[in-house]
């Protein structure tokens, strides 16, 4: 399959730290010409790339809580609600780890629930983060089927900040074991669109990658 297929499966990702205006001016006008799904950006840029992608098909995500997502969930919702404000029209929430491996199930999961139910009411979507590098393949599973029962639109392997990102093994598990309607986002490390296409093969509905493949 060519690359003219693959566009639709990106995120076009733009994250590291002292990211300038222009920067971003030129992700947008890459997502643009090949034809992204999304460009993802920090929540500083929303509005930059929110006004470049006005009137195109090209969505604009931005992420929540990164990139540890230790943040109270009131915090959460306040990012998400300006970056909401600003044109965002995915959420890319880095679950809470601390409160997951603490056995703090409940919060785990309302948060994800509040912040489904608060960009739902937008018309917007949410991947949560599952910074699979950090997990068993068994704790990445038991946390995404939590994503999946409180309302999460995908759920997403890695920040890319990790000491590792996207694996094929724990895509493939994830697909296999996730009801069809949760779909899977695989990032962190992905710079060919042969690596793209394994991931996708795998089961991966999105691609994160900061190569304009």
């Amino acid at each position: 399959m060519g690359n003219d297929a693959l566009a639709s499966y990106i995120d076009y990702t733009l994250l590291r730290p002292g990211t300038r205006r222009e920067e971003i001016q030129e992700l947008c006008r890459i997502a643009l010409a090949k034809g992204y799904k999304s460009v993802c950006v920090p929540p500083y840029y929303v509005a930059e790339a929110s006004q470049r992608l006005e009137g195109s098909a090209v969505q604009v995500a931005t992420v929540i809580g990164f990139p540890h997502g230790m943040h109270l969930t009131e915090v959460k919702e306040k990012e998400a609600s300006l970056a909401l404000q600003m044109g965002a029209k995915e959420l890319d929430i880095v679950a809470n780890l601390a409160a997951f491996l603490s056995g703090d199930i409940s919060y785990v999961r309302a948060e994800i629930r509040h912040l489904a139910e608060q960009a739902h009411a937008q018309g917007a979507l949410i991947k949560i983060i599952l910074e699979t590098a950090l997990l068993t393949p068994e704790q990445a599973l038991e946390l995404a089927q939590y994503c999946a029962a409180e309302g999460a639109d995908f759920v997403k392997t890695s920040t890319g900040f990790a000491t590792k990102g996207a694996e094929l093994e724990i895509v493939r598990l994830l697909r296999e074991s996730l009801p069809s309607e949760i779909k899977i986002k695989a990032s962190g490390g992905i710079r060919t669109a042969e690596q793209a296409w394994a991931f996708i093969e795998a089961g991966a509905a999105r691609i994160g990658t900061s190569t304009a493949l």
